[in-house]
């Protein structure tokens, strides 16, 4: 297998879209406070937080399986796609892989929506896994926003 690789995953969530991708660009805020066992902590480093450019800091919890610091910088971001690409560049991941970036887009699907996750990387080495972990983590995160979103809407 080679160092280079590509995964994806779609999850299909019962919030509507437009309020899934509102969360999602809240996520400095409401990440550590609704899951801070996943979040401790996140930071704006640069930029606003969301437009491209902006670089976030991550501090994690320990529902974090496999690292507790990242600092991601945001690459682009499509608002009429409700779409955001980001790619790591600070922390403990950058041990694992080279280069990783993530796609996340926010579709439309009846009254909810299906969140489509991909990341690219490079691995440091052959012994390296791919990030399976890491799309698990991201699938998780999905459902416990989407159980919050509908919590929130029925309150």
């Amino acid at each position: 297998m080679g160092l280079s690789g590509v995964l994806h995953v779609d999850v299909e969530v019962k919030s509507p879209a437009e309020k899934f991708w509102v969360a999602l660009g809240d996520g400095i805020n409401l990440f550590p406070k609704e899951f801070p066992k996943d979040y401790k902590t996140m930071q704006v480093l640069a930029g606003d937080g969301n437009s491209p450019g902006s670089i976030r800091l991550i501090i994690y919890g320990e529902g974090s399986p496999l690292v507790k610091v990242s600092a991601e910088r945001i690459e682009t971001v499509d608002l009429e796609n409700k779409s955001m690409t980001y790619s790591i560049i600070g922390g403990e991941m950058l041990e694992y892989y080279k280069t990783f970036k993530g796609t996340i887009t926010v579709t439309p699907k009846g009254g909810g929506s299906i969140l489509k996750w991909s990341a690219e990387f490079e691995k440091t080495g052959h012994e390296i896994e791919d990030p399976h972990v890491i799309k698990d983590f991201a699938v998780k995160n999905f459902k416990e926003i989407d159980e919050y979103l509908l919590k929130q809407s029925s309150v």
